[in-house]
Formats: C-alpha cells, structure tokens, sequence
C-alpha cells in the first residue's frame, strides 16, 4: 500500500552520555506519525541537522510502496543526493519513524509489521550486564560484558524478575568480598579483579546461592569478551599475560567445561579469521559462537563468515545498520544460513525499537545492558508489554 510523507523534522535531545542525540519525528498524508531517538555517534550534530533537512525536503510529498523503497531513498540520498551527506544515525531515525509511522496506519504493533516471513515471531532471552570490563569500566578486567541469561524462566516478566534480582545478589557477593560495587557503561559492576574465570565464580556462586538452576533449565551465562580490544600483534593479553590465539581457544575450551556458558560474542578479535574458523570448529557445537565486529551487521560479511564455517551467530547492532531493510537483510542471512542471532541496544537513548527489531525477526537473544537506568529497562519493559498486549510465549 503507497504511502506519501506529510512532514520530517527533528529535535535535538541527549543521550545518557550527555551528548547531543535526535528525536526524529515523521507523519503520513492521512495523520499517521512516528518517532525515534537515535545518538548522533562521533557526528556533528548542526551539521547531521542540517543533512535531515535537506533529505526532509526530497522525501515530502513523495509516494513510496512500502518501508523498503522509503529506505531505498534514503541510501540513495547519502550515496549521490545531498551534501552535507547525512550519517547512518540520521538515516536510520528517519527509518525507524517511517516505519512506526506505517505501523501505526495499519493500526499494528511494530514487531508485527516489520515480521519476517517464516521467521517464527518470538520472545528473545535477554542478556543482562552484571560485570563490565574493558574499557566500558576501566579495571584490569579485559573482557567487556558477563552477563546472565534467564533461559529456563516461565515468561519474560519471570526473566526480567531474575535479572532483577540477581543483580541485586550479585553486589552483596561482591561487597562481602570487599569488591568495589560501582557500575561501568552497560550497568554493570566493575570489580577490581583481573581474570575473567574469578568473576564467573562469582556470578555462579550468586545463582546457586539465589536457588536458581544452572544451565538450560535455568540460568546460564554469556560473555561478550570483545578480544579486538586487547590483541597485540599476533595474540592476546589477558590480565597481564600474553596468549597466542590457539591458548585462548584452550582457554575458552575450559571456561566451557567448568561454567554453564550458552553465548561467547567477539571471542577472538575482527581480524583473527583462521581462529575464528579453529575456535568454531572446537566449540561451535557446545555454545553460540557470535560473530560482533568481526561481522559488522554486513550481510556480505556474514555471507564470508558462512563459507569459512567462521561462528554460528551473529550480533545485529541498532547502533551498525543505516536503514530497517539493511538491518532485515543481514538477519534474514543469519536465517537462511542457520545462524543465530543476537540484537544489541547500547542504551544511549530509550528508544525501545531493538525489542520489535528481535521479536520481529524471531531472533534468539537480545542484550541492552543490566536491568537498570531508563535508556536500559525500556527494551526489557517493552518485551513485558509485547508478551502481555500480544500473548507471545516466552521459549528460553
């Protein structure tokens, strides 16, 4: 069904790091409007206001078919249309409120409209942020994200509940070993401890001890090591000590065995294709291998990845892709090559679009950070609501 644009126009707001961010707000001829908050990134935010103005004035009044051809439009206008050419965090505003605009006509939640066909529509397992390292919480702590993933619970409000209260568990553990208790970027504790295999004790010991199940009927944890951020030449360094690439596979290898590990995302750095291809040939059967930078939310990275048998999932990133359709392209990829897939939201606004994105495309796993601050709830708040307004099954 064509659809002509009304208006386009912004404001500009911040975002949770206090930088400049854009509120993009889109109407239909007819009186249907939507709306979306996306960070600006490294942009200049007068210019990249600038750069939405002028595409505004090329999109209204145009008919378009459907989201593919606004989004089509679009890519055309920052490849060849206007200067200052606009970023992809404009372009993908503009999207995203095109496309909540047209939900809203066909009076249909935004999951439901932007659904995969044969993707099987359901409720992702969220990832919650308990301990931050890297340099999302400057300590010693090389790996960026341990997180807990609810995959045994009875519904998404029991999930959310055990992340929850979990991290609540977890800083008493950690206080009663004198361990600093302050929170990084995604949420999560930044304990003053080096090696990553102390801080999955810590975070099983805070399972068992809540009387919660590990493994699939239960509990289980995920990792977003993000190993691209301590590679040094040709191998690794890790609390200090140095690792050729097939140690760190033997490390992960026993990380596996001890803990109920489910997800390890950027396990080996972007560049580290052949380890990547060794690592996946070790584990990939045993745990989701997830492919984040070095995949790039790029179907024709993940297309290279699937004929070098290079992981077995993929991270989508609100904050990687351009447009919506770019975005369905890499996951329909994932799909067709029988990866699995994981969306993440950074939190820096409350935009609460990655929960339809996931639920839309029946995707596995969503992360967005610990179950705190607002930038972060609203995509678990928004799957509580989807789970209630649409009666979905939560499937761990």
């Amino acid at each position: 069904m064509a659809v002509r644009i009304k208006s386009v126009h912004a404001v500009e707001i911040i975002d949770s790091n206090g930088r400049p961010a854009l509120d993009v707000r889109l109407s239909l001829v007819g009186g249907a409007a939507g709306q979306a908050c996306v960070p600006f990134g490294a942009c200049c935010p007068v210019e990249q206001a600038t750069a939405l103005e002028s595409a505004a004035l090329e999109l209204v009044g145009a008919s378009f078919e459907g989201l593919a051809d606004i989004d089509g439009a679009l890519r055309k206008l920052a490849e060849d249309g206007i200067r200052p050419r606009p970023s992809q965090h404009v372009l993908r505003g503009v999207s995203i409120a095109a496309a909540r605009a047209m939900a809203n006509r066909q009076e249909q939640p935004l999951w439901r409209f932007l659904a995969l066909p044969g993707a099987g529509q359901r409720l992702p397992v969220p990832q919650f942020t308990v301990v931050n390292g890297g340099h999302r919480a400057g300590t010693e702590l090389d790996f960026e994200q341990f997180m807990i993933a609810p995959v045994g619970a009875p519904s998404m409000r029991a999930a959310v509940h055990t992340g929850v209260e979990l991290l609540g568990r977890l800083r008493a553990v950690l206080a009663g070993y004198s361990l600093d208790t302050r929170v990084g970027a995604d949420g999560g504790f930044a304990p003053q401890i080096a090696w990553p295999e102390r801080v999955l004790e810590l975070i099983t010991q805070t399972i068992s001890d809540a009387g919660y199940a590990l493994g699939p009927d239960g509990v289980t944890l995920a990792l977003r090591v993000a190993a691209s951020g301590f590679r040094y030449g040709d191998g690794y360094q890790v609390g200090g000590e140095w690792h050729s690439t097939a140690e760190m596979i033997d490390r992960y290898e026993q990380m596996v065995d001890v803990f109920p590990l489910s997800s390890i995302e950027d396990a080996l750095a972007q560049d580290d294709w052949d380890g990547w291809a060794e690592l996946t040939r070790r584990l990939g059967d045993r745990v989701q291998l997830v492919g984040g930078d070095v995949f790039a939310t790029d179907p024709e990275l993940i297309a290279t990845a699937v004929a070098r048998r290079v992981a077995n999932a993929a991270v989508i990133k609100t904050a990687h892709f351009s447009t919506i359709t770019e975005a369905l392209e890499a996951m329909r990829a994932c799909r067709d090559a029988g990866y699995a897939q994981v969306v993440a939201h950074r939190g820096e606004t409350s935009d609460a679009f990655a929960a339809d994105l996931a639920v839309a495309a029946g995707c596995g796993r969503l992360r967005a950070g610990a179950p705190t601050q607002g930038e972060r709830v609203a995509n678990y708040n928004r799957l509580i609501e989807i789970e209630a307004d649409d009666c979905l099954a939560y499937r761990g």
